[in-house]
């Protein structure tokens, strides 16, 4: 929070003089998640306004995030004890990012400062808990260094630099995967304008990924009434198990 703060105070302190207007848009702004989602992509897309022409690719970077619905992971840490690996301690880190992708037209150390990127809250590296369970950072450190691995490994966490293509001087796109795997909720694509290392205009658009059909029925039903669902569940695995043998012992 205090770093999303302290950006926005950075804009509203820039001269209107030396801005450029950005302008930003994606192609949809809802994902239906249904019984054969396999994933998609979304197109992000915008323009630079009042810049010259020549000037407005040169000295100029974009950098497009999508982040997920925050999340509170627990981590395990694991230890072996007499040959057999057991859970030792425990983290609780809250407010990661369930999903988290960045697509930019450079490397992020070429467009930035490292002590710029952190400021700005941009790259996978820079990524931090809003709280911990634990007052040492230092201690929590490797919990979270695990959760990005893990969701690195599960293309839930991604960044790939120089996919942000420049169709002109001014206009700009890229394509963002949604992977089968993303929680449902409310995502923001936030677009940022660089010029030389320093940012100069950025815009949020929302978007939502949502179940729709049966699978929202079952969703919602199964956190209205918990208890009920699981006995339903039960039984209905009961009742088939059952119908199958019996139907296996009359083709037999």
């Amino acid at each position: 929070m205090t770093r999303r703060l302290f950006l926005s105070a950075l804009l509203l302190l820039a001269s209107p003089a030396a801005a450029d207007d950005l302008v930003s848009g994606i192609s949809q702004d809802q994902i239906a998640i249904t019984s054969n989602y396999a994933g998609t992509d979304i197109v992000v897309f915008g323009a630079i306004e009042n810049a010259a022409p020549a000037a407005a690719v040169s000295g100029r970077d974009i950098v497009v995030v999508v982040r997920g619905p925050d999340e509170d992971f627990t981590v395990r840490k694991r230890v072996r004890v007499g040959g057999i690996w057991v859970n030792s301690t425990r983290m609780v880190l809250r407010g990661m990012p369930s999903y988290y992708y960045i697509a930019t037209t450079r490397p992020l150390n070429e467009i930035a400062s490292p002590s710029a990127l952190r400021n700005y809250d941009l790259g996978i590296d820079n990524l931090q808990p809003a709280e911990e369970s634990t007052n040492n950072p230092r201690k929590a450190e490797p919990y979270r260094l695990a959760i990005i691995r893990e969701r690195t490994r599960d293309h839930l966490y991604a960044s790939l630099p120089g996919s942000v293509e420049f169709l002109s001087p001014t206009l700009f796109r890229v394509r963002i995967p949604v992977p089968a795997t993303v929680p449902p909720g409310q995502y923001r694509v936030e677009v940022s304008l660089f010029r030389d290392g320093t940012i100069m205009g950025a815009q949020s658009t929302p978007f939502f990924v949502d179940q729709v059909g049966l699978e929202r029925r079952l969703f919602e039903a199964a956190h209205a009434k918990p208890f009920a669902y699981g006995i339903a569940t039960v039984v209905l695995g009961v009742f088939l198990g059952w119908l199958s043998s019996v139907l296996f012992r009359r083709a037999t």
